[in-house]
């Protein structure tokens, strides 16, 4: 199961997330849900990367299924949304019957 913790603040603005595992659906190479959580949350930090001048801390491990992505500082406007497009993705991944048993979605006020 693919275990994401979106991290919010006090004005609940995501300001980072850590995943952790897989989708256990299908094989590597084959699992849609992996592929599909996996393409939103690097397409995520690679637009936040290149389309904000944001400062941000990213620690990762492939094997593990690991991603910690962080935002030590208020969001700008362009990284609220990307991060707010990457949670109603998930969120639709998580929501539909067919996939909601390989991905558990929670949110965290740091």
């Amino acid at each position: 199961m693919i275990q994401v913790t979106i991290l919010k603040n006090e004005k609940h603005a995501c300001v980072g997330f850590r995943t952790k595992g897989h989708a256990g659906m299908s094989e590597a190479g084959q699992d849609i849900v992996c592929a599909a959580a996996s393409v939103l949350i690097i397409n995520t930090v690679n637009a936040i990367d290149r389309y904000t001048s944001d400062e941000t801390s990213l620690v990762s491990d492939d094997e593990e299924g690991v991603i910690e992505f962080e935002l030590p500082n208020s969001p700008s406007e362009r990284a609220t949304l990307l991060l707010d497009a990457m949670i109603l993705g998930l969120e639709s991944i998580a929501d539909d019957e067919n996939y909601e048993q390989y991905i558990d979605i929670t949110f965290e006020e740091v």
